[in-house]
């Protein structure tokens, strides 16, 4: 459990232990979200990152992609084309 302080202007510094589990570094959004009368902190970034994976489920699978090699090859074939 670590322990924080709120200044006057409702700041707080995220203890060191917390910024690296949440992989934060300078300059990161922090999402906050509430749920049942509990506060949970995630790094924005990997909520977004989360929510676009989630979008794009199924979307390789549809554009014939069933492999990273089918992936790798049909990036080769585009620079070949440029």
């Amino acid at each position: 459990m670590e322990l924080a302080k709120v200044t006057s202007k409702g700041q707080v510094t995220i203890p060191l232990m917390i910024r690296n589990l949440l992989q934060l570094k300078t300059g990161d959004k922090i999402f906050f979200e509430e749920s049942d009368g509990r506060i949970y902190i995630t790094n924005a970034s990997l909520v977004t990152l989360a929510n676009i994976q989630n979008e794009m489920k199924g979307e390789a699978e549809k554009a014939g992609f069933s492999s990273e090699e089918d992936v790798v090859n049909y990036i080769k074939e585009l620079r070949k084309n440029k």
